[in-house]
């Protein structure tokens, strides 16, 4: 049984997806960032986290990957091209459009507000806008991977929707329908429920 330690409307959404899509048993603590149970498990309070047999996994992407690999599932296998391509896609992910959402929240909400740098957010809107034209460019569906889903269609859902609740730039439209799709998924609305 895995426990996840992490609020449902974090990155830890993307956990719970991973779990749901593969039929694994956990239990949910729904901690948020800075609480005595994210603490306990990443001394920077961030989260989530998953507990593994008394051990603590840190970071959503490492996460699905260690699950991903653990259970052969919505993954290529180690070492193959595919792999390589799947990791190099997930990377892109992270860097491209995760790391400029993040940024962005941080100067809207979570630094000191005599941190915050409110203007960069328009460069951070336009940075996200050109970075997604990138990977709609490269996208072929029905999946991220072609025909089979993988973590990275995980992750690009997960910013998509952020990018959309932070009011950034819509995708191109065949990555809004492609975010639709995934959204209805019957794991995808399981993981929603624990919200």
């Amino acid at each position: 049984m895995y426990e996840v330690i992490g609020h449902p409307s974090s990155r830890a959404f993307r956990v719970l997806w991973m779990l749901e899509e593969m039929g694994e048993a956990y239990t949910l603590i729904p901690a948020k960032p800075h609480s005595p149970e994210a603490l306990d498990c990443n001394p920077s309070g961030k989260v989530p986290a998953l507990r593994v047999d008394g051990q603590v996994i840190t970071d959503s992407t490492a996460i699905v990957t260690y699950l991903a690999d653990k259970h052969g599932q919505l993954t290529y296998p180690a070492g193959t091209i595919e792999r390589a391509q799947q990791d190099a896609v997930t990377h892109q992910i992270i860097d491209e459009l995760d790391a400029v959402l993040w940024t962005a929240t941080r100067h809207k909400i979570i630094h000191p507000e005599n941190r915050r740098v409110p203007a960069v957010i328009d460069s951070l809107k336009w940075e996200y806008e050109r970075n997604i034209g990138h990977i709609a460019d490269r996208f072929v569906g029905p999946f991220v991977m072609g025909d089979k889903m993988t973590i990275a269609d995980i992750i690009l859902t997960n910013c998509l929707n952020w990018a959309f609740a932070a009011k950034f730039p819509a995708a191109p439209e065949k990555l809004t329908a492609y975010a639709k799709a995934m959204r209805s998924r019957d794991a995808y609305k399981r993981a929603t429920g624990k919200s």
